[in-house]
């Protein structure tokens, strides 16, 4: 018997519920429920046994997050277009969500952040967009009366649910009596943004990506 079929025959309940909240979304936070996700944690080694020598998928989980690596779609018949993915297609929309990890990964150098810290970065829409224009036109000096700030805004626009969708991102709604300006609203940077990495979804940002992210 190995290591997970015992903790399913002692701790069955819990052990199928860790197993569904893996496989209803692309990320498991620990805020989503603490205790299920602290259990995973401490038997990550039987839970990542179980996923490795059953599905051939890799576990990846930190303080705050825990998701399924999947390498290999094996039903050919379920085309990139059948899946309801997280991807981008336009160039300056795949260039945007490149930025916007640069711009996460520069919040975190200015404020000595890490995961271990219970608090996630938090950001004013005007200041991404403010780094997302100056990035495009160090990019593109040759079109930056392209890249305005209401140019940015169409790029960033479609851009933002998105991101919002697969937990990338949640926005923070003001109190009900204040009323704000669109550039201050303040979204919270979500656990998953630590597992991504500019240097290993891209090539270099002034080129077309061959594929969707």
């Amino acid at each position: 018997m190995s290591a997970f079929d015992t903790l399913l025959q002692n701790q069955k309940p819990r052990v199928q519920a860790v197993l569904n909240i893996l496989l209803e979304s692309p990320y498991f936070y620990k805020t989503d429920h603490e205790e299920h996700f602290l259990f995973l944690r401490r038997y990550q080694r039987e839970f990542a046994g179980f996923f490795e020598e059953t599905f051939g998928w890799q576990l990846v989980s930190d303080a705050k997050c825990a998701r399924l690596y999947k390498p290999e779609w094996f039903n050919d018949r379920i085309t990139p277009s059948n899946r309801d993915l997280f991807t981008f297609t336009r160039r300056d929309e795949c260039l945007a969500f490149m930025l916007l990890l640069e711009f996460f990964e520069s919040r975190l150098e200015e404020e000595s952040a890490s995961v271990e810290e219970p608090d996630n970065i938090r950001f004013r829409f005007g200041d991404l967009l403010l780094y997302t224009r100056n990035r495009f036109t160090e990019l593109f000096p040759e079109q930056a009366s392209g890249y305005s700030d209401e140019d940015v805004r169409k790029i960033l626009r479609p851009v933002m649910p998105q991101l919002e969708k697969y937990r990338f991102l949640v926005r923070l709604d003001p109190p009900d009596d204040e009323r704000i300006e669109p550039d201050d609203t303040i979204y919270e940077c979500l656990p998953a943004l630590w597992h991504y990495s500019v240097q290993r979804i891209s090539r270099p940002l002034g080129e077309s990506p061959a594929q969707p992210l």
